[in-house]
C-alpha cells in the first residue's frame, strides 16, 4: 500500500488542484469574472482597507500582476482604491456595493463547486478529509520552515 501512496499522492493532489481550478474558472466565467479576480475580491472582503502591497504578499503574486487584476476590478466597479491618510504612495482596497453583490452570488457558486467535488462522499468523511488536508498543509509548511536553505550545487562538468 505504501508504495502506491508514494507513487500517486503528489500526482493526484496536483491533478485535483488543477481540475478544481479549471472547473472554478469555467463556472466563474458565467458571472463575468475569473477565478483570480474572485480570489482578490474575497481577500479584500475579509481585509477591507488593506494595502495593495499586503494583498500581493498574501496572494503570493507579483505586484504588477495584482495591479492589472485590481485595475480590471476597479473598471468593473467591484472594488475601489483609496489613498492612505499617512502615505500618499499607498493604495488601500475596499469593496464597492456591486462587489458585495457579486460575492453574494459567488458564495452560492462556491457551494455548488464544493458539492460537485464532494459528491458521493458522506459529510463525516468530508470533514475528516478536510482535517487531513489541513494536517498535510501544516506538515509541509513546517518542513519548509525547518529545512535550512542549501546553496545551489554547482553542476560538475567534465572534459
Amino acid at each position: 500500500m505504501r508504495g502506491s501512496v508514494d507513487m500517486n499522492f503528489l500526482f493526484t493532489l496536483g491533478e485535483v488542484q488543477r481540475l478544481v481550478r479549471a472547473y472554478a474558472d469555467k463556472e466563474a466565467a458565467r458571472f463575468g469574472i475569473t477565478r483570480a479576480q474572485w480570489a482578490v475580491l474575497a481577500k479584500v472582503e475579509r481585509n477591507e482597507g488593506m494595502k495593495q502591497s499586503e494583498l500581493a504578499e498574501q496572494m503570493e503574486m507579483q505586484p504588477i500582476t495584482l495591479t492589472r487584476l485590481i485595475d480590471k476590478l476597479c473598471d468593473s466597479s467591484w472594488i475601489e482604491r483609496r489613498g492612505d491618510d499617512t502615505d500618499r504612495r499607498v493604495n488601500r482596497l475596499y469593496l464597492r456595493k456591486a462587489g458585495r453583490q457579486l460575492l453574494a452570488k459567488l458564495s452560492g457558486l462556491r457551494s455548488e463547486l464544493t458539492a460537485t467535488a464532494l459528491e458521493g462522499i458522506n459529510p463525516a468523511d468530508a470533514h475528516r478529509l478536510l482535517a487531513q488536508l489541513e494536517m498535510i498543509k501544516e506538515n509541509v509548511r513546517n518542513a519548509i520552515q525547518n529545512t535550512p536553505a542549501e546553496p545551489p550545487k554547482k553542476e560538475q562538468r567534465y572534459g
